[in-house]
């Protein structure tokens, strides 16, 4: 039977662009499976949620590479673009979305936008990983 996971994640900056870091979690039946939190330097919002989507769904495959996945974020922009309802118009964001698409087979993949206070576990992860890079 094909594995579930459900991947939350989120990214920010201190400043846009600022201080960035990522967090993301991987859970199978409302199990924390895994989690990922890691600095990217400077970089912007966007760039930051797209580092948490990437890293969680590298994580997700290496345990898994036949899952379905549930992508769970608050980015609006990540979940319109990977779903492809919304262009990608900036080359940075372009190569984001692409290396996204390889992380995991696509059509194993579908997103879904959460509200902020539904995302605080990805949340606190990048926090915490911005507290201590201070």
């Amino acid at each position: 039977m094909p594995r579930h996971f459900i991947v939350t994640a989120d990214g920010g900056s201190r400043g846009n662009p600022g201080a960035a870091a990522y967090g993301a979690v991987i859970y199978e039946n409302d199990k924390v499976v895994k989690e990922i939190g890691a600095a990217i330097g400077e970089a912007s919002n966007n760039v930051a949620e797209y580092s948490g989507l990437i890293a969680g769904l590298k994580a997700a495959n290496e345990i898994d590479p036949a899952a379905t996945i549930l992508v769970k974020m608050d980015s609006k922009l990540v979940v319109e673009q990977m779903s492809g309802r919304w262009k990608v118009k900036h080359p940075n964001m372009q190569k984001l979305v692409k290396e996204a698409f390889t992380c995991h087979d696509p059509k194993l993949v579908s997103y879904q936008w959460i509200p902020r206070e539904e995302n605080s576990h990805a949340d606190s992860i990048l926090n915490d990983v911005l507290d201590s890079g201070m």
